[in-house]
């Protein structure tokens, strides 16, 4: 019996497809029409994490809060979705000690796997689905936001999910992390040039290049480019911190208010650019202003404190959005995310400590997608 899939493959070199046409485009082994990836708000099969802070990357006063509020955002998602959770066998003990394994609604499963970081975002695969109903593991090559921090292990990350969540594991061309982008789910997608092209990720690669790479890896018409800015974090300044759909033509967007925070202009150069922009059906973007909080805990670090609201995760019934201890900037931005998102329950928790070293909740999390 003939593989569909190389059947496919061969054909498409016989015919000319287009998507095999260029070895800039994506992966050669892909036999697929199309690919797709939903939006974040679409129904998930489960949420994968990892419970790990590693003291060669964090510090020893962040470390127990880190893992506390790891353990709250998995056993708040398990109310909603299953999750699957990454941990290094010497965290075991504690993981199962701080998880709700036996009490959340939905299943909280441990995958023993040794990791750097618990930023899966970044280094866990991208889930899409293929025209022919197959999910697809996309592998973007997780370097470390170039280089720039020790991933040993957490390169690995991303192959290990895609075989254990049974799909289709398929390697990219391109340098990237999860956090680089933000899509709609219908053709339109929101990227920061800083991460993006950037020679720490993809030397050589033009605009186009890339722009025409992740339209056939993700499904896209348009990409919307928003500056960011380069070396001021470690991730030369991803998307999810600036910029996020609530639907196809309306977008929630930061604004930085601490003057002396080089976000203060970055963010408004953001609303700015997606105020003047449309999306690929040519319809103007409405936004939705998220302001950052002016207090935040500084127990455990302020260098690198990542002070925002934007960096809420969707999951199946409820928005897992951070609190800062700021009421009243707390309370305005949990009223604009349930006008957002009519339909969800607002879970609005406290993690400072992953706050601290310059994350989010929708950092440490990665959707996976039902087929």
């Amino acid at each position: 019996m003939i593989d569909r899939r190389l059947f496919i493959k061969m054909s498409s070199l016989l015919f000319g497809s287009s998507l095999f046409a260029k070895k800039t485009l994506a992966t050669q082994s892909l036999a697929y029409s199309s690919l797709h990836m939903p939006d974040e708000s679409g129904q998930h099969k489960r949420t994968w994490m990892a419970f790990v802070a590693n003291n060669y990357i964090w510090s020893h006063k962040q470390i127990p809060e880190v893992k506390r509020n790891l353990a709250l955002i998995a056993n708040t998602i398990a109310n909603y979705e299953p999750v699957s959770i990454l941990v290094s066998r010497k965290d075991l003990h504690e993981a199962k000690t701080l998880l709700d394994l036996d009490s959340s609604n939905y299943e909280i499963k441990l995958h023993t796997f040794e990791i750097d970081d618990l930023w899966l975002r970044d280094t866990a695969p991208i889930f899409v689905r293929s025209s022919y109903g197959e999910k697809v593991a996309l592998n973007f090559n997780f370097n470390g936001w170039g280089n720039k921090q020790e991933h040993s292990l957490d390169k690995h990350v991303a192959k290990y999910i895609a075989n254990r969540s049974g799909a289709i594991h398929e390697r990219a061309n391109i340098v990237l992390e999860g956090g680089c982008f933000e899509v709609d789910g219908n053709g339109t997608a929101i990227m920061t040039e800083s991460c993006i092209l950037n020679e720490n990720r993809n030397p050589g690669w033009s605009k186009s290049d890339i722009e025409e790479e992740l339209k056939v890896l993700l499904g896209l018409r348009k990409i919307i480019w928003l500056k960011g800015i380069k070396g001021k974090d470690i991730t030369d300044g991803h998307t999810d911190f600036y910029a996020r759909f609530i639907k196809p033509g309306e977008v929630i967007v930061s604004q930085d208010n601490y003057q002396s925070s080089y976000d203060y202009w970055v963010t408004r150069e953001n609303i700015k650019t997606l105020s003047n922009s449309v999306d690929a059906d040519e319809n103007p973007l409405k936004l939705h202003i998220l302001d950052t909080p002016e207090i935040i805990n500084e127990k455990f670090g302020t260098r690198d404190f990542a002070a925002g609201y934007i960096g809420y995760y969707i999951c199946n019934g409820a928005i897992i959005s951070q609190k800062f201890g700021d009421k009243n900037a707390d309370a305005k931005a949990r009223a604009i995310l349930q006008e957002a998102f009519p339909n969800h329950n607002i879970e609005q928790i406290a993690i400072d400590g992953i706050a601290s070293g310059g994350g989010s909740i929708h950092c440490s999390t990665q959707q996976e997608i039902i087929i």
